[in-house]
Protein backbone atom coordinates (compact mmCIF):
# COMPACT_ATOMS: atom_id res chain seq x y z
CA UNK A 1 0.00 0.00 0.00
CA UNK A 2 1.38 3.46 -0.86
CA UNK A 3 1.92 6.03 1.87
CA UNK A 4 -0.73 8.25 0.27
CA UNK A 5 -3.31 5.47 0.57
CA UNK A 6 -2.61 4.82 4.22
CA UNK A 7 -4.46 7.06 6.73
CA UNK A 8 -2.34 9.01 9.19
CA UNK A 9 -1.70 7.19 12.47
CA UNK A 10 -3.80 9.77 14.27
CA UNK A 11 -6.82 9.09 12.05
CA UNK A 12 -9.41 6.42 12.74
CA UNK A 13 -9.71 4.08 9.79
CA UNK A 14 -13.23 4.08 8.39
CA UNK A 15 -15.34 2.29 5.81
CA UNK A 16 -14.40 4.85 3.13
CA UNK A 17 -10.70 4.07 3.63
CA UNK A 18 -11.35 0.35 3.25
CA UNK A 19 -13.49 0.94 0.14
CA UNK A 20 -10.78 3.10 -1.47
CA UNK A 21 -7.99 0.54 -0.89
CA UNK A 22 -10.16 -2.41 -1.98
CA UNK A 23 -11.44 -0.56 -5.04
CA UNK A 24 -15.11 -1.05 -4.15
CA UNK A 25 -18.01 1.05 -2.94
CA UNK A 26 -18.69 1.76 0.74
CA UNK A 27 -21.95 -0.16 0.32
CA UNK A 28 -19.97 -3.24 -0.73
CA UNK A 29 -17.75 -2.94 2.36
CA UNK A 30 -20.86 -2.72 4.54
CA UNK A 31 -22.30 -5.81 2.90
CA UNK A 32 -19.09 -7.75 3.58
CA UNK A 33 -19.11 -6.61 7.21
CA UNK A 34 -22.72 -7.70 7.58
CA UNK A 35 -22.08 -11.06 5.88
CA UNK A 36 -24.42 -10.39 2.98
CA UNK A 37 -24.73 -13.60 0.91
CA UNK A 38 -24.66 -11.81 -2.46
CA UNK A 39 -20.98 -10.83 -2.40
CA UNK A 40 -18.54 -12.57 -4.76
CA UNK A 41 -15.68 -14.44 -3.10
CA UNK A 42 -13.05 -12.35 -4.89
CA UNK A 43 -14.67 -9.10 -3.79
CA UNK A 44 -14.98 -10.36 -0.22
CA UNK A 45 -11.30 -11.34 -0.24
CA UNK A 46 -10.19 -7.87 -1.42
CA UNK A 47 -12.24 -6.15 1.25
CA UNK A 48 -10.92 -8.43 4.02
CA UNK A 49 -7.33 -7.91 2.83
CA UNK A 50 -7.85 -4.14 2.82
CA UNK A 51 -9.27 -4.24 6.37
CA UNK A 52 -6.24 -6.25 7.52
CA UNK A 53 -3.77 -3.90 5.80
CA UNK A 54 -5.43 -0.84 7.33
CA UNK A 55 -5.94 -2.49 10.74
CA UNK A 56 -9.63 -1.62 10.41
CA UNK A 57 -11.57 -2.03 13.66
CA UNK A 58 -15.25 -2.89 13.43
CA UNK A 59 -17.47 -0.50 15.38
CA UNK A 60 -20.05 -2.89 16.81
CA UNK A 61 -22.13 -0.12 18.33
CA UNK A 62 -22.48 1.63 14.97
CA UNK A 63 -23.26 -1.63 13.22
CA UNK A 64 -25.97 -2.45 15.74
CA UNK A 65 -27.78 0.80 14.91
CA UNK A 66 -28.33 -0.41 11.35
CA UNK A 67 -28.53 -4.17 11.74
CA UNK A 68 -29.64 -4.81 15.34
CA UNK A 69 -26.73 -7.28 15.45
CA UNK A 70 -23.73 -6.55 17.68
CA UNK A 71 -21.74 -9.69 16.79
CA UNK A 72 -21.76 -10.34 20.52
CA UNK A 73 -23.05 -13.47 22.24
CA UNK A 74 -24.29 -13.37 25.81
CA UNK A 75 -23.10 -15.94 28.35
CA UNK A 76 -25.41 -16.47 31.33
CA UNK A 77 -23.39 -18.37 33.91
CA UNK A 78 -23.56 -19.54 37.49
CA UNK A 79 -20.98 -21.11 39.79
CA UNK A 80 -18.17 -19.94 37.52
CA UNK A 81 -15.65 -20.60 40.29
CA UNK A 82 -16.02 -24.34 39.63
CA UNK A 83 -13.99 -26.15 36.99
CA UNK A 84 -16.91 -27.28 34.82
CA UNK A 85 -18.56 -23.86 34.31
CA UNK A 86 -15.18 -22.09 34.10
CA UNK A 87 -13.85 -24.34 31.36
CA UNK A 88 -17.19 -24.07 29.57
CA UNK A 89 -16.96 -20.26 29.49
CA UNK A 90 -13.38 -20.43 28.15
CA UNK A 91 -14.43 -22.88 25.44
CA UNK A 92 -17.38 -20.68 24.44
CA UNK A 93 -15.15 -17.61 24.22
CA UNK A 94 -12.75 -19.45 21.91
CA UNK A 95 -15.60 -20.78 19.76
CA UNK A 96 -17.23 -17.35 19.54
CA UNK A 97 -13.93 -15.75 18.52
CA UNK A 98 -13.47 -18.38 15.81
CA UNK A 99 -16.92 -17.42 14.51
CA UNK A 100 -15.98 -13.73 14.46
CA UNK A 101 -17.97 -12.90 17.59
CA UNK A 102 -17.26 -11.62 21.07
CA UNK A 103 -18.86 -12.61 24.33
CA UNK A 104 -20.32 -10.66 27.20
CA UNK A 105 -21.17 -12.41 30.45
CA UNK A 106 -23.78 -11.98 33.15
CA UNK A 107 -23.74 -14.07 36.31
CA UNK A 108 -26.78 -15.30 38.19
CA UNK A 109 -27.79 -17.54 41.06
CA UNK A 110 -29.11 -20.45 39.02
CA UNK A 111 -31.42 -21.49 41.84
CA UNK A 112 -33.10 -18.06 41.92
CA UNK A 113 -35.50 -17.53 39.01
CA UNK A 114 -35.60 -13.76 39.50
CA UNK A 115 -31.80 -13.58 39.33
CA UNK A 116 -31.76 -15.65 36.13
CA UNK A 117 -34.43 -13.54 34.44
CA UNK A 118 -32.71 -10.30 35.46
CA UNK A 119 -29.38 -11.49 34.03
CA UNK A 120 -31.01 -12.65 30.79
CA UNK A 121 -32.82 -9.36 30.30
CA UNK A 122 -29.58 -7.48 31.01
CA UNK A 123 -27.90 -9.40 28.18
CA UNK A 124 -30.88 -8.94 25.86
CA UNK A 125 -30.79 -5.18 26.46
CA UNK A 126 -27.26 -5.19 25.02
CA UNK A 127 -28.64 -6.50 21.70
CA UNK A 128 -26.70 -9.75 21.90
CA UNK A 129 -27.26 -12.13 19.01
CA UNK A 130 -28.17 -14.96 21.40
CA UNK A 131 -27.52 -16.37 24.86
CA UNK A 132 -25.66 -19.51 25.94
CA UNK A 133 -26.48 -20.80 29.42
CA UNK A 134 -23.53 -22.40 31.23
CA UNK A 135 -24.10 -25.13 33.84
CA UNK A 136 -27.88 -24.81 33.84
CA UNK A 137 -30.29 -25.99 36.47
CA UNK A 138 -33.56 -27.40 35.21
CA UNK A 139 -35.26 -24.32 36.72
CA UNK A 140 -32.89 -21.99 34.85
CA UNK A 141 -34.17 -23.07 31.46
CA UNK A 142 -37.78 -22.95 32.62
CA UNK A 143 -37.27 -19.39 33.88
CA UNK A 144 -35.66 -18.32 30.61
CA UNK A 145 -38.51 -19.86 28.64
CA UNK A 146 -41.02 -17.69 30.49
CA UNK A 147 -38.82 -14.56 30.37
CA UNK A 148 -39.22 -14.12 26.59
CA UNK A 149 -35.84 -12.47 26.10
CA UNK A 150 -36.34 -12.25 22.34
CA UNK A 151 -33.10 -13.97 21.24
CA UNK A 152 -32.13 -17.63 20.78
CA UNK A 153 -31.16 -19.41 24.02
CA UNK A 154 -28.97 -22.54 24.03
CA UNK A 155 -27.66 -24.50 27.03
CA UNK A 156 -24.13 -25.87 27.28
CA UNK A 157 -24.46 -29.39 28.75
CA UNK A 158 -28.22 -28.91 28.53
CA UNK A 159 -30.98 -31.38 27.60
CA UNK A 160 -29.61 -31.90 24.07
CA UNK A 161 -26.24 -32.99 25.49
CA UNK A 162 -27.68 -35.30 28.15
CA UNK A 163 -26.72 -38.43 26.21
CA UNK A 164 -23.04 -37.46 26.33
CA UNK A 165 -23.27 -36.98 30.09
CA UNK A 166 -24.98 -40.36 30.48
CA UNK A 167 -22.32 -41.96 28.31
CA UNK A 168 -19.57 -40.53 30.54
CA UNK A 169 -21.10 -42.30 33.54
CA UNK A 170 -21.61 -45.52 31.59
CA UNK A 171 -17.94 -45.61 30.59
CA UNK A 172 -16.90 -45.14 34.21
CA UNK A 173 -19.15 -47.96 35.43
CA UNK A 174 -18.15 -50.31 32.62
CA UNK A 175 -14.51 -49.76 33.59
CA UNK A 176 -15.21 -50.61 37.24
CA UNK A 177 -17.29 -53.69 36.40
CA UNK A 178 -14.60 -54.90 33.98
CA UNK A 179 -12.17 -54.57 36.90
CA UNK A 180 -14.33 -56.94 38.97
CA UNK A 181 -16.34 -54.47 41.06
CA UNK A 182 -19.98 -55.24 41.84
CA UNK A 183 -20.46 -52.99 44.90
CA UNK A 184 -20.34 -49.55 43.30
CA UNK A 185 -21.60 -46.35 44.93
CA UNK A 186 -22.27 -42.91 43.48
CA UNK A 187 -21.21 -39.52 44.84
CA UNK A 188 -23.69 -37.38 42.90
CA UNK A 189 -23.73 -33.72 42.00
CA UNK A 190 -26.62 -31.49 43.09
CA UNK A 191 -29.82 -33.06 41.84
CA UNK A 192 -31.26 -29.85 40.33
CA UNK A 193 -28.37 -29.65 37.83
CA UNK A 194 -29.02 -31.21 34.43
CA UNK A 195 -25.48 -32.58 34.27
CA UNK A 196 -25.86 -34.29 37.63
CA UNK A 197 -29.20 -35.79 36.60
CA UNK A 198 -27.78 -37.17 33.35
CA UNK A 199 -24.70 -38.63 35.03
CA UNK A 200 -26.83 -40.24 37.73
CA UNK A 201 -29.12 -41.69 35.04
CA UNK A 202 -26.10 -43.14 33.28
CA UNK A 203 -24.79 -44.60 36.54
CA UNK A 204 -28.01 -46.49 37.27
CA UNK A 205 -28.52 -47.52 33.63
CA UNK A 206 -25.01 -48.98 33.42
CA UNK A 207 -25.43 -50.91 36.66
CA UNK A 208 -28.76 -52.25 35.45
CA UNK A 209 -27.20 -53.41 32.19
CA UNK A 210 -24.75 -55.49 34.25
CA UNK A 211 -27.49 -56.85 36.53
CA UNK A 212 -26.31 -54.73 39.47
CA UNK A 213 -27.84 -52.12 41.79
CA UNK A 214 -26.22 -49.14 43.48
CA UNK A 215 -24.27 -49.89 46.64
CA UNK A 216 -25.27 -46.44 47.87
CA UNK A 217 -25.78 -42.87 46.71
CA UNK A 218 -24.36 -39.83 48.49
CA UNK A 219 -25.03 -36.22 47.50
CA UNK A 220 -22.51 -33.45 46.89
CA UNK A 221 -22.45 -29.92 45.49
CA UNK A 222 -19.61 -30.34 42.90
CA UNK A 223 -17.03 -28.97 45.36
CA UNK A 224 -14.16 -30.87 46.99
CA UNK A 225 -15.47 -30.04 50.46
CA UNK A 226 -18.70 -31.95 49.78
CA UNK A 227 -16.65 -34.96 48.69
CA UNK A 228 -14.74 -34.88 51.94
CA UNK A 229 -18.00 -34.51 53.88
CA UNK A 230 -19.37 -37.65 52.22
CA UNK A 231 -16.22 -39.64 52.98
CA UNK A 232 -17.22 -40.59 56.54
CA UNK A 233 -20.43 -42.33 55.45
CA UNK A 234 -18.70 -43.99 52.50
CA UNK A 235 -15.86 -45.17 54.77
CA UNK A 236 -18.39 -46.83 57.08
CA UNK A 237 -19.94 -48.62 54.09
CA UNK A 238 -16.51 -49.78 52.92
CA UNK A 239 -15.74 -51.26 56.33
CA UNK A 240 -19.15 -52.95 56.56
CA UNK A 241 -18.26 -56.25 54.93
CA UNK A 242 -17.06 -54.49 51.76
CA UNK A 243 -20.50 -53.10 50.95
CA UNK A 244 -18.69 -50.54 48.75
CA UNK A 245 -15.56 -51.37 46.76
CA UNK A 246 -15.74 -48.52 44.22
CA UNK A 247 -17.21 -45.03 43.94
CA UNK A 248 -18.19 -43.11 40.83
CA UNK A 249 -17.90 -39.40 41.68
CA UNK A 250 -19.93 -36.97 39.59
CA UNK A 251 -16.91 -34.78 38.93
CA UNK A 252 -13.19 -34.64 39.66
CA UNK A 253 -13.41 -32.01 42.39
CA UNK A 254 -15.73 -34.14 44.51
CA UNK A 255 -13.46 -37.12 43.83
CA UNK A 256 -10.51 -35.11 45.16
CA UNK A 257 -12.30 -34.33 48.43
CA UNK A 258 -13.53 -37.91 48.73
CA UNK A 259 -10.04 -39.36 48.35
CA UNK A 260 -8.68 -36.95 50.96
CA UNK A 261 -11.48 -37.84 53.39
CA UNK A 262 -11.00 -41.57 52.89
CA UNK A 263 -7.27 -41.31 53.50
CA UNK A 264 -7.96 -39.28 56.66
CA UNK A 265 -10.27 -42.14 57.73
CA UNK A 266 -7.37 -44.57 57.40
CA UNK A 267 -8.41 -46.12 54.09
CA UNK A 268 -6.36 -46.63 50.95
CA UNK A 269 -7.30 -45.57 47.41
CA UNK A 270 -7.31 -47.83 45.46
CA UNK A 271 -6.32 -50.49 47.99
CA UNK A 272 -9.61 -50.39 49.89
CA UNK A 273 -11.78 -48.61 47.34
CA UNK A 274 -11.46 -47.49 43.71
CA UNK A 275 -12.55 -43.96 42.71
CA UNK A 276 -13.49 -42.60 39.27
CA UNK A 277 -14.35 -38.97 38.41
CA UNK A 278 -15.58 -36.99 35.40
CA UNK A 279 -14.04 -34.00 33.58
CA UNK A 280 -10.29 -34.78 33.53
CA UNK A 281 -9.48 -31.38 34.93
CA UNK A 282 -5.84 -30.23 34.54
CA UNK A 283 -4.96 -31.30 38.10
CA UNK A 284 -6.46 -34.80 37.92
CA UNK A 285 -3.16 -36.40 36.91
CA UNK A 286 -1.52 -34.88 40.00
CA UNK A 287 -3.99 -36.12 42.61
CA UNK A 288 -2.62 -38.70 45.01
CA UNK A 289 -3.26 -41.19 43.59
CA UNK A 290 -3.62 -39.83 40.05
CA UNK A 291 -7.32 -39.92 39.25
CA UNK A 292 -9.01 -42.24 36.79
CA UNK A 293 -11.64 -40.08 35.10
CA UNK A 294 -13.73 -39.50 31.98
CA UNK A 295 -12.79 -36.68 29.61
CA UNK A 296 -15.51 -34.69 27.80
CA UNK A 297 -15.15 -32.82 24.51
CA UNK A 298 -16.17 -29.41 25.86
CA UNK A 299 -14.51 -27.46 23.02
CA UNK A 300 -16.59 -29.13 20.30
CA UNK A 301 -19.78 -28.85 22.32
CA UNK A 302 -19.11 -25.13 22.82
CA UNK A 303 -18.57 -24.67 19.08
CA UNK A 304 -21.87 -26.42 18.40
CA UNK A 305 -23.66 -24.17 20.91
CA UNK A 306 -22.27 -21.06 19.21
CA UNK A 307 -23.45 -22.30 15.80
CA UNK A 308 -26.90 -23.08 17.20
CA UNK A 309 -27.31 -19.73 18.91
CA UNK A 310 -26.35 -18.01 15.64
CA UNK A 311 -29.07 -20.03 13.86
CA UNK A 312 -26.57 -21.90 11.68
CA UNK A 313 -28.04 -25.43 11.73
CA UNK A 314 -25.78 -26.75 8.97
CA UNK A 315 -22.65 -25.58 10.79
CA UNK A 316 -23.92 -27.06 14.05
CA UNK A 317 -24.66 -30.40 12.39
CA UNK A 318 -21.16 -30.55 10.90
CA UNK A 319 -19.45 -30.28 14.30
CA UNK A 320 -18.66 -33.72 15.69
CA UNK A 321 -18.50 -33.91 19.49
CA UNK A 322 -16.19 -36.75 20.44
CA UNK A 323 -17.53 -39.50 22.67
CA UNK A 324 -16.47 -39.31 26.33
CA UNK A 325 -13.00 -40.81 26.78
CA UNK A 326 -12.00 -42.96 29.75
CA UNK A 327 -8.59 -41.92 31.14
CA UNK A 328 -7.24 -44.71 33.35
CA UNK A 329 -4.80 -43.71 36.07
CA UNK A 330 -4.00 -45.13 39.50
CA UNK A 331 -7.14 -44.48 41.57
CA UNK A 332 -8.75 -47.72 40.37
CA UNK A 333 -7.57 -51.34 40.55
CA UNK A 334 -8.73 -54.81 39.64
CA UNK A 335 -10.22 -56.97 42.39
Amino acid sequence: MSESARPRSSDRVGVRDVARVAGVSTQTVSRVLNEHPGIRDETRRRVIEAMAALDYRVNNAARALGTRRTRTIGILASDANMYGPAIGILALEAAARAAGRWITAAYADAGDEASVVHAARHLSAQDVDGIVVVAPHARTLAALGSARVGVPVVALHGPDAAELQRDAAIRAIDHLVDAGHVHIAHLAGPEEWLEAQARADGFHAALGAHGLVAAGVWGGDWGAASGMAAAAGIADAIRARSEVTAVFAGNDQMALGLIAGLVDAGLSVPGDVSVVGVDDNPDAAFYRPPLTTVRLDVAAEAARCIAEVLAEPQSAASIVVAAPELVVRKSTRRL
